[in-house]
């Protein structure tokens, strides 16, 4: 991969990585995505991947033997019919670069500044023909129902060409438990120059018709034969091609699902689509594609001057997490591998709550953060289900680890029905929401029934340990996946006492501000407000929370000094990541630590913390922490940064910046870490730029500059305005893009900045220190 600022550039042939090169070039549009497949044959090794948000199969669970409270399934993302496909025979041989005679100056480009897919090749066949090939791709953000392909071939000998532009319905699900195909094709269609395909899910009717209108340009006739059978429909397009004359075929596809039309509209929409493209033509939609993507980037853009390295990899984590998700629909969500591959289901984590609604909050409208929100809502009558499957009552509600309509759907015991923080992340991201934009009343609509129904879970699943003279809470999962049923994790009580604790402050806030509603909420879910509401403060402020005071950190979980105390310096390169090398039960036995856990308590909840108890927790824990997560790297970011390390900062956003791009896991070929891609950007934002908001909800920034960086700039939404912060070796500047003028704390100096002005002041890189 060469380093550039706007593109990823790889240059010469690699079968070998080439389904690696699918997940990181692929495209979306927040409706639709599309792994770096070639558009013509492949026989080499393939992750196939076409994707329609909101589309997924129940497929049924399998695991070795059947516990109580597993979920019956598992909601895999689609692979979807192929659309991009077309057929490329020359004198009667197929073009396939994985059988091909030899392949020369290959070169695949991702151009992050417009969503465009450039690949370019020359290619000598065992024909002997030699020809050059160049194909631009992209899936519109203007119209994200509409994908189109430009596939030019120049032939240095004069020579027969039969171009097949198809849709295939006959695919598979690399992941599929049992090997099963998830679609029935119900109707296709094929005439001159275009063709359709209808699929529909075996399992809940999803339907999803796709469209083509295709023609081939730089030749003086062609010959053109549509070609279909139960599961395929295309053209055969024949045509005599020049020595040295480039022919091009162009491809446009509608694209069009029973989530947005009838069943008997789909068809036809999907055709509407197709034509309405092929009547605008490519270049019209490739400008209109380069003009979205201009907007997108004015807000959510990061500069760095003077590290390529760097640059290219904000970038590249920016651009995905735009093209996964775009607000508009509040029935979608932000799936850990987005449109790029098929692990984990494609479905929501409370990755989304934790690292994704920071990085929207900051660079997207206020609705876009609010459809998140909203999207929790909808499912928390499943939440509650979900509960009371494990045994709780009275309303209590466990949001799932793993979901695409509010059911759990993960079929590991350890995560189902262990890792319960993830209700935590979601009760604080109503919190991180409101505190960003004053958006109060969104707890009388929405937030505070959710805020209930987690506060009764936290105080059912506590216990009283006569022991202790405490409660705690036994037998969890925390983040760090390499402990497994474990007792009283620090994080997972933290953030447990933390949301009984908000939830009787959101109560009072809705008591103050819309009394009625709350009568009704109160009526609703059965609510004694002060009997109950007592229970959930005794648990809170009598909730155990591990401390060691020998190292004076807080305590991963209980006996965790039990361990053999080593770190991960120690580890021989020839053995990472463990979880490729090590068993299972050896990683269970070992002090070291999968991904950020204490320190994510810490992060959330700094204020509560001095700057030395910071640093003391990150000199422990740090250390400890094999960074094996996609989500670990983030944290470790923010916190070195927040101690004034600036160098182990640079050194840890490095990694989760180019995590993919250097594929630091052995495992970007399963597709991409979306959600952690948004730790990227707090790396930069609420790291190095210091970007906080605390209980007071002022806005507070305290940058520094790693020194291999001249400068860095980016811009911030906060309570609907819209702040650029420029940070350079010497100086920090802050311009107001806002229509009134603005409050902050700098350095901890409040400051006013007024609409279209800017103030500067010195880099104090001693603030913390």
């Amino acid at each position: 991969m060469k380093q550039d600022e706007w593109r990823i550039i790889e240059e010469g042939f690699s079968p070998d990585h080439h389904k690696a090169s699918e997940s990181i070039f692929s495209l979306g549009n927040g409706q639709m995505g599309q792994r770096a497949n070639f558009e013509e044959a492949w026989s080499g090794p393939s992750l196939q991947g076409s994707y329609v948000a909101g589309i997924y199969y129940p497929d049924k669970t399998r695991v070795g033997w059947w516990k109580n409270g597993y979920p019956e399934y598992f909601a895999k993302v689609l692979n979807s019919p192929n659309w991009i496909g077309i057929g490329v025979n020359i004198d009667g041989e197929t073009l396939d670069l994985f059988k091909a005679k030899k392949v020369e100056q290959f070169q695949r480009i991702l151009d992050m500044q417009s969503g465009v897919l450039i690949r370019s090749f020359e290619v000598t066949l065992n024909n002997g023909q030699k020809l050059s090939v160049k194909t631009e791709r992209f899936l519109s953000m203007k119209r994200p129902e509409t994908g189109v392909v430009r596939y030019s071939v120049t032939p240095e000998n004069d020579c027969k060409i039969i171009f097949t532009p198809y849709i295939d319905g006959d695919v598979v699900n690399e992941d599929s438990n049992y090997d099963e195909k998830f679609w029935n094709i119900l109707e296709t269609d094929a005439s001159e120059n275009q063709s359709s395909l209808l699929s529909q899910t075996k399992k809940l009717d999803f339907r999803v018709a796709f469209a083509m209108k295709a023609g081939v340009t730089g030749t003086d006739s062609t010959n053109v034969q549509p070609v279909k059978n139960e599961k395929y429909s295309g053209n055969h397009i024949s045509l005599r091609a020049s020595a040295n004359k480039t022919v091009t075929l162009t491809k446009y596809i509608g694209v069009c699902s029973s989530l947005n039309y009838k069943n008997e509209e789909l068809v036809s929409a999907a055709q509407k689509e197709a034509a309405g493209a092929e009547l605008v033509g490519f270049d019209t939609l490739l400008k209109e594609q380069k003009a979205h993507w201009q907007n997108i980037w004015k807000l959510s853009d990061i500069k760095i001057k003077g590290d390529v390295t760097a640059q290219q990899g904000i970038r590249f984590n920016i651009f995905h997490l735009n093209q996964t998700y775009t607000g508009k629909d509040e029935r979608l969500n932000v799936g850990p591998k987005g449109f790029t591959g098929e692990k984990y289901g494609g479905t929501t984590y409370w990755d989304t709550e934790a690292y994704g609604i920071p990085f929207f909050l900051m660079t997207a409208p206020q609705k876009v953060v609010r459809n998140l929100l909203v999207y929790r809502y909808k499912q928390l009558q499943k939440a509650i289900e979900n509960a009371k499957k494990l045994g709780f009552t009275n309303g209590a509600a466990l949001y799932p680890m793993v979901t695409i309509n509010g059911e759990e759907c993960h079929n590991e015991w350890e995560i189902t029905f262990e890792e319960i923080h993830r209700n935590g992340a979601i009760a604080f991201a109503i919190y991180n929401y409101i505190r960003h934009t004053g958006d109060t009343n969104y707890l009388a609509e929405y937030g505070l029934e959710v805020l209930i129904g987690i506060a009764r879970f936290w105080s059912q699943r506590a216990t009283f340990s006569q022991e202790k003279k405490k409660f705690v809470i036994l037998g969890v999962t925390g983040p760090n996946e390499y402990e497994n049923n474990v007792n009283n994790n620090w994080y997972t009580n933290k953030i447990a006492q933390w949301c009984l604790n908000y939830a009787r402050e959101a109560i009072d806030i809705v008591q103050k501000n819309n009394p009625g509603r709350l009568d009704k909420i109160v009526e609703k879910v059965n609510l004694d407000t002060t009997t109950e509401t007592g229970v959930w403060k005794s648990v809170a402020i009598n909730l155990h929370l591990p401390y060691n005071k020998d190292e004076e950190v807080f305590l991963q979980q209980d006996g965790y000094m039990d361990k053999e105390q080593i770190t991960a310096n120690e580890l021989s390169p020839s053995i990472r990541p463990i979880n490729q090398h090590w068993s299972w039960d050896r990683i269970l036995r070992s002090c070291f630590i999968k991904q950020a856990d204490t320190l994510q308590g810490v992060y959330l909840f700094e204020e509560e913390f001095d700057t030395e108890t910071i640093r003391r927790n990150f000199a422990f824990y740090e250390p400890r922490t094999v960074h094996e997560s996609s989500l670990s790297p983030c944290v470790h970011t923010i916190l070195a940064a927040r101690i004034g390390n600036p160098d182990k900062a640079y050194e840890m956003y490095l990694r989760t910046s180019r995590l993919d791009i250097d594929d630091y896991n052995n495992e970007v070929h399963e597709g991409l870490h979306i959600t952690s891609m948004a730790g990227t950007w707090m790396s930069i934002v609420e790291g190095f730029g210091g970007k906080r908001v605390y209980k007071d909800g002022k806005l507070r920034l305290s940058p520094i500059i790693p020194k291999q960086w001249d400068e860095y700039a980016f811009r911030i939404r906060f309570h609907e305005n819209d702040l650029e912060v420029n940070v350079n070796q010497k100086e920090v500047e802050i311009f107001s893009h806002a229509d009134e003028e603005i409050s902050l704390v700098l350095y901890g100096k409040e400051i006013r900045v007024a609409p279209g002005k800017s103030i500067k002041e010195p880099l104090n890189v001693k603030y913390y220190a």
